[in-house]
């Protein structure tokens, strides 16, 4: 079935008159009339009984009309997005987010880029650092950000955004809320909420054991906004990177206690980029990050 005998259908459908139709293709009456005929001799039946001056729907005919109609128009539709594609109009992006990056740190980048393509579409995704690797793997993610990967896959291509500090967050009427500082034992009676999806979770509890403090038996967490909205409502205490504190929340260091991040940006080294991945990898290593960089 070639798509000119679809729209050869489509338009003597719509004039019920061979002469009509061809005009309105512009082709010659006995061109469409041919390619008609081949259409049926395709689909094993006539379309239109030939009732001069007129054509009118067989059963077949009124059964394939509205099957051709959707094919014709999704045909057109692809041509049309590949055409603005391949102008730079339309431009999708696949980014993979660890569970641990504040979606903040990126808006900025995506509404300038949004002004770039007319028609982006960004798919986020969001995943631990396996799940992360996974992503880029299958090609269902081009980008990544994320804290550390690890060095498991050698095709990952890694740029460093900036470092930043682990410190205490606190609900802001919390009564350790206004320090610049905060001594370890000051926290021996708080309730922990523990980010088990974070990159460093267990280099962050093996920290805060060493200083013998209880981390163990608080609030497990999976998500960084349910980390938010139990710290708003002052059911606990966390330690996480600086970028992950709202300004609804309050943070300070903790003595004697120090930990760091690196939030990177990943890609698969030797895969070609679509256009929209290779601005934001330019976007992003130029951005500056010093508001969240130690």
């Amino acid at each position: 079935m070639e798509m000119h005998q679809v729209r050869y259908f489509l338009a003597t459908v719509s004039e019920l008159n061979f002469t009509k139709a061809a005009d309105k293709c512009n082709v010659t009456q006995p061109s469409l009339t041919r390619a008609i005929k081949q259409l049926e001799d395709e689909l094993g039946g006539d379309l239109f009984r030939r009732e001069r001056p007129h054509a009118q729907l067989t059963e077949l005919g009124q059964r394939m009309y509205p099957l051709m109609k959707q094919c014709y128009e999704s045909a057109l539709g692809a041509r049309s997005l590949a055409s603005a594609i391949k102008s730079g109009e339309v431009g999708a992006l696949k980014l993979a987010l660890s569970r641990t990056i504040n979606l903040e740190l990126l808006t900025s980048h995506l509404i300038e880029l949004n002004s770039l393509f007319t028609r982006l579409e960004v798919k986020l995704l969001r995943g631990t650092a396996p799940e992360i690797i996974e992503l880029l793997k299958s090609g269902e993610a081009e980008l990544a950000v994320a804290g550390d990967l690890g060095d498991g896959w050698e095709r990952l291509d890694r740029w460093p955004l900036f470092t930043e500090e682990f410190g205490l967050i606190v609900n802001a009427k919390h009564r350790l809320a206004s320090r610049s500082a905060i001594d370890v034992d000051e926290l021996r009676q708080e309730r922990w909420l523990r980010r088990a999806y974070c990159e460093h979770a267990e280099k962050a509890a093996s920290l805060i054991r060493s200083h013998n403090l209880d981390v163990d038996h608080g609030h497990e967490l999976t998500s960084e906004r349910d980390l938010i909205t139990l710290l708003e409502s002052d059911l606990g205490i966390a330690f996480a990177p600086r970028s992950a504190c709202p300004e609804t929340l309050k943070q300070a260091p903790v003595n004697g206690v120090e930990l760091r991040r690196t939030v990177y940006l990943y890609g698969v080294a030797g895969r070609e980029r679509t256009a929209v991945a290779s601005a934001v990898l330019k976007m992003l290593r130029a951005a500056d990050w010093s508001r969240y960089s130690n």
